[in-house]
């Protein structure tokens, strides 16, 4: 809600707007929101440290953004957010599958290929997320939030959930007992590439119910027409529906035991189900957004010292297709071509669908000495969604060598994900000083349950072998086949229970020189249960269990110097951890893989880092500074088995080191700039070995060398941003801004393999003007006006392309592109 005072109006309306359309450098000092006069900025307080402080007061390198600005800017993306961060990346999925895998990257700690996405991976991301206290990751849309704060390298001291190379922490905004508010906006915008418009509302309202408890409530609709244009999906008909004595084959009998794929079959050509080849048509603009949204929280006072807020959060994401593009060779029209601008060569359409809610009880009193915070979870996130995979078995010659070459090759995986936790955290923080001792002390508590299932399906397939194979194919069943499209079944269930204390101690020597020490202590328990089978021939399965236990210990040390009243310089050592856990392949029958891929073990990472931050011209310019060096050891890579079974494998050691700046300030008392930049060197720093097929001579493959460049991390990432307001004579303000950002090339994937692929660098560019009143702001923005395609991940056609020689004239392989030039109007009212 917007202020009569000018100077809050103006540098707060300044930030935003040099926060706009998600690609302005945020730095640390950048949240700052607000001034005191006009030209200088005001500190504000974040809570990275279990007690509210400022980012000045805090001895390491965090980055924060008021929720505020966030809304003013019209920011509803974490990854437009967070890859303008210095020292942060992220691979750019659009909404497609946008929660089942964290796609940020801090300090160059990865080692999973950009591809990944589809399906909820194996190994528990290098990055921890919160809402508020709850450790979970779900991509929620960024509206009425308080503030997001970032906090580089391992944060296992002071959140129980842990970290190995850092924390995204999202406050979200809390009751007013004190004050009736609200908001509402419309947002309208076109994309590049889109036949239709992008049409986003928001409400949210703050209820004082009495002086003592008051309702907070927000929710809005995400209504995106699509950009990308499927131009050859096949024609499909539902022949499981089709009346008795109309299926095409005599043979292809339903009830004489087939399992029917879940969907369609792909019709001949020429009506010849034994010879025939598919029939194509185009979808254009399938990348449909429908997603709502809300929260709805109610605090309590129940006295001066007690307070009790209970919230439920929630999304549902209905996606029609991928915001991604191919740029391999196009066969369907019988000649080699090119596929055009925002055009994917999938034969199917791949919706998703996803929902997920998070339900929390925090209660915090204040004991005197110290302030008591209990902080209940329960959350379920689950979500499914359709691939085209009919690349990928081409690729592999699977449709040949496998499946007798079906003229009408096509396979479809639907995948599945579901993760339910009940979380407990704890948390004592000193609120006085004593013997010049500040501390935190924590205990954590997490039992999480999570599924995914994968099941591949070549619909029509037992139809056309019926046909082809009429003389000798209803005899297969005697020999143990099942007659079904299904030819891949998974399910992996998984628990994981955790448990932990931890805390830390900072004694202050002088009014300017401290020294922290932290410590965490887990104990865990993993356990992985797995059903896994090829259907058309069931006694190839396997039912393979694990469980694992570890424990440990962590320690964080800290030294921090104030040079003067507005320097300071800090030095951190700290160790950051991941669990490890169980593949749970199978060991013996058809399916067999090698005894190393049964377990994978925790990694570990020390953060060293050395920084300087501060103020410069009596508070006009703010500043960071860091240099790091991170030490991995025991990487794990989210990868495949010989057979194709989800897993993780083991390397020797990595490192990642570079610097980090941010700066932000005026030039002028109406001119306002943002800079922010980062390099980053991170790479393996020994051979990574995965295990080898059962039948290999040499029981380990190599899939990198030493040195090998780490995927999805570039170099150099620089953003920078100018905005000027003008304040005008009837007290309204009208701020222009232009932004842009820059990344140099990276890698795709680690080593050499299949789905490696060189990214190009790139830097899009971005520009805003607004007029605010009193109550109400107007926005005209463009964003990426050089339409950039600014790629993060790539499926590389040799791994996931076409094959004209198997009959597959469409093409899998994609590009992840970033979101084009759009062009758009947005309004807020507040009331």
């Amino acid at each position: 809600m917007k202020k009569v005072d000018f100077s809050k109006s103006l540098v707060s309306s300044a930030v935003s707007t040099a926060l706009f359309m998600s690609f302005t450098s945020i730095s640390a000092n950048a949240a700052e929101a607000e001034a005191t006069e006009k030209g200088k900025i005001e500190i504000i307080e974040v809570t990275a440290n279990r007690r509210a402080q400022t980012l000045q007061e805090i001895p390491y390198n965090i980055s924060a953004v008021s929720g505020q600005e966030l809304e003013d800017a019209g920011i509803i993306d974490a990854s437009d957010l967070m890859r303008n961060v210095a020292g942060i990346t992220v691979v750019d999925r659009g909404y497609r599958n946008s929660g089942a895998v964290n796609g940020v990257i801090i300090r160059g700690v990865n080692v999973d290929g950009g591809a990944n996405g589809d399906v909820a991976l194996s190994a528990v991301p290098t990055v921890a997320s919160y809402i508020n206290d709850t450790p979970l990751y779900a991509n929620f849309i960024l509206k009425d939030v308080e503030m997001v704060e970032v906090l580089r390298g391992p944060q296992g001291t002071l959140y129980g959930s842990g970290s190995l190379a850092g924390t995204v922490k999202y406050r979200m905004n809390r009751p007013d007992t004190e004050e009736f508010t609200g908001t509402a906006s419309v947002g309208l915008g076109q994309a590049e590439g889109s036949e239709g418009f992008n049409l986003n509302t928001d409400i949210m309202l703050n209820l004082p119910i009495s002086d003592r408890f008051a309702i907070r409530a927000n929710v809005g609709k995400i209504d995106n027409d699509g950009i990308v244009d499927y131009t050859n999906v096949y024609n499909l008909v539902d022949n499981s529906k089709a009346p008795a004595g109309s299926i095409p084959s005599a043979n292809f009998d339903p009830s004489g035991g087939f399992v029917a794929s879940p969907g369609y079959n792909p019709p001949a050509s020429n009506g010849d189900i034994a010879s025939g080849g598919n029939t194509f048509r185009s979808v254009e603009d399938a990348d449909t957004v429908d997603i709502t949204y809300g929260r709805v929280s109610a605090l309590f006072e129940a006295t001066s010292d007690l307070t009790f807020l209970l919230a439920h959060q929630f999304q549902n994401d209905e996606i029609g297709g991928r915001r991604q593009v191919t740029r391999g060779t196009h066969w369907v029209d019988g000649s080699e071509q090119a596929y055009g601008d925002y055009e994917n060569g999938a034969v199917l359409l791949e919706p998703s669908d996803r929902d997920v809610s998070l339900t929390t009880l925090e209660v915090e009193w204040n004991l005197g000495f110290a302030t008591l915070t209990s902080s209940s979870s329960q959350y379920t996130h689950e979500g499914n969604s359709i691939s085209d995979n009919t690349g990928f078995y081409a690729q592999n010659n699977w449709f040949a060598d496998l499946y007798y070459g079906t003229p009408r090759p096509l396979a479809m995986a639907e995948r599945g994900y579901k993760e339910d936790a009940f979380v407990q955290e704890l948390r004592l923080v000193s609120n006085e000083r004593k013997a010049n001792i500040d501390w935190v002390i924590g205990a954590y508590y997490m039992d999480q349950d999570t599924l995914s299932t994968q099941d591949s399906y070549m619909p029509g397939y037992q139809e056309w072998a019926f046909s082809a194979f009429s003389t000798w194919w209803d005899i297969m069943g005697g020999y143990g086949m099942v007659y079904t499209d299904n030819d891949f079944h998974y399910i992996r269930n998984q628990n994981f229970e955790d448990t932990a204390v931890f805390g830390e101690l900072t004694y202050h020597f002088s009014d300017k020189f401290r020294a922290t020490v932290g410590a965490r202590y887990f104990d865990n328990q993993f356990s992985n249960d797995t059903i896994l089978s090829l259907p058309i021939w069931p006694f190839l399965g396997d039912e393979p269990s694990f469980k694992t236990k570890e424990s440990d210990t962590l320690f964080k040390g800290n030294l921090s110097y104030d040079l003067s009243d507005d320097t300071m310089l800090y030095a951190t050592i700290a160790e950051g951890y991941r669990r490890g856990g169980a593949n749970a392949v199978p060991l013996s029958g058809s399916l067999e893989e090698r005894p190393e891929w049964q377990q994978y073990t925790s990694d570990y990472a020390v953060n060293y880092e050395i920084g300087v931050k501060g103020y410069l011209s009596g508070g006009a310019h703010s500043y960071t500074l860091s240099t790091f060096m991170i030490d991995w050891q025991d990487p794990q890579l989210n990868t495949a088995t010989t057979w194709g079974f989800f897993a993780v494998a083991n390397g020797e050691s990595a490192k990642t080191s570079g610097v980090e700046l941010e700066l932000q300030g005026y030039l002028t008392e109406d001119l306002h700039y943002v800079l922010g930049y980062a390099y980053i060197e991170a790479e393996l720093t020994d051979d990574f070995y995965a295990p080898s097929g059962i039948g290999a001579t040499d029981p380990t493959y190599l899939v990198a060398s030493d040195g090998t460049r780490l995927p999805a991390t570039p170099k150099n990432t620089l953003s920078l941003s100018m905005d000027y307001t003008h304040s005008m004579d009837n007290g309204m303000y009208w701020i222009s801004q232009v932004n842009g950002y820059y990344q140099s090339d990276t890698v795709n994937a680690l080593g050499e393999g299949k789905y490696q692929s060189d990214i190009d660098g790139f830097s899009i560019w971005g520009a805003s003007t607004r007029l605010s009143a009193d109550n109400w702001d107007i926005t005209l923005y463009v964003n990426n006006i050089f339409n950039e395609d600014g790629v993060t991940g790539v499926i590389p056609e040799n791994a996931m392309g076409t094959d004209p020689s198997e009959n597959f004239l469409g093409n899998s392989s994609k590009d992840y592109i970033s979101q084009p030039r759009t062009i758009g109007l947005t309004a807020k009212y507040s009331f």
